[in-house]
């Protein structure tokens, strides 16, 4: 038997029914930023970076600061969760990227009890912990991705669905549904979170705090993966 297709009991941070509540989330969390605290991108920077490039052209510094803030945090939420992988990465009753989510979910609960006059600070604290979970959380059955953002899905996902044209591999269609699924849960959050903001205000990004939930009990669960597709202590 090939080295590939071997298995083992593997930690499903890459199982699909992971990701896509991690997806369904990252959508929410967009959506709940943009539309309820002063539209501001928790996963885009890139849209935050022109935002904020062009308000510092216009000499308008306190809308450079509104944007500004949400692209540091992202920054800083990023090394937070390298730092945590570096030191629970050997960890053996807990996985390093557990300990992400559970710091995430600890701060979008908080996010929901801020008022309206609190919108830079929960802008920070959503983007920080929208970092931690797209810096923690890199692939699904081994193919790259991104949870809280489209743009590298999208590609990859058209990608791989040239190469089966050109191939007629599979594999290679499987790879680019994949990513298209990713890209329709994420767009489904989003959208729902739209609607509940009308609905539950500030309060809506707790629908966030149970979607990381369910993806964390699912982590708790080990079932044979590919030796090759999978990294537990990456």
């Amino acid at each position: 038997m090939s080295s590939s297709l071997m298995h083992h009991r593997g930690q499903m941070s890459e199982a699909f029914r992971t990701v896509m509540f991690l997806s369904a989330s990252g959508g929410l969390q967009d959506a709940y930023t943009y539309i309820g605290r002063g539209k501001v991108f928790a996963n885009a920077q890139t849209g935050n970076i022109v935002l904020m490039s062009q308000s510092l052209f216009e000499g308008d510094l306190a809308r450079f600061c509104h944007y500004f803030v949400p692209v540091l945090s992202f920054a800083l939420g990023v090394a937070a969760a390298e730092c945590i992988r570096l030191r629970w990465r050997q960890a053996k009753r807990v996985h390093w990227r557990q300990l992400v989510l559970l710091a995430e979910i600890a701060m979008l609960f908080a996010v929901g009890f801020f008022p309206s006059e609190w919108d830079m600070a929960a802008n920070a604290l959503v983007s920080f912990s929208c970092a931690m979970q797209v810096q923690a959380f890199r692939k699904v059955h081994s193919y790259p991705f991104a949870s809280t953002m489209c743009i590298g899905n999208l590609r990859s996902g058209m990608d791989a669905l040239v190469a089966f044209g050109h191939t007629r591999n599979k594999q290679l269609l499987w790879k680019s549904l994949h990513y298209f699924a990713i890209i329709f849960i994420f767009a489904l959050g989003a959208g729902v979170g739209a609607q509940c903001i009308a609905l539950f205000g500030a309060k809506t990004i707790w629908l966030s705090c149970a979607l990381l939930v369910v993806s964390l009990c699912f982590m708790f669960i080990r079932e044979d993966l590919p030796e090759l597709e999978t990294e537990l202590k990456k």
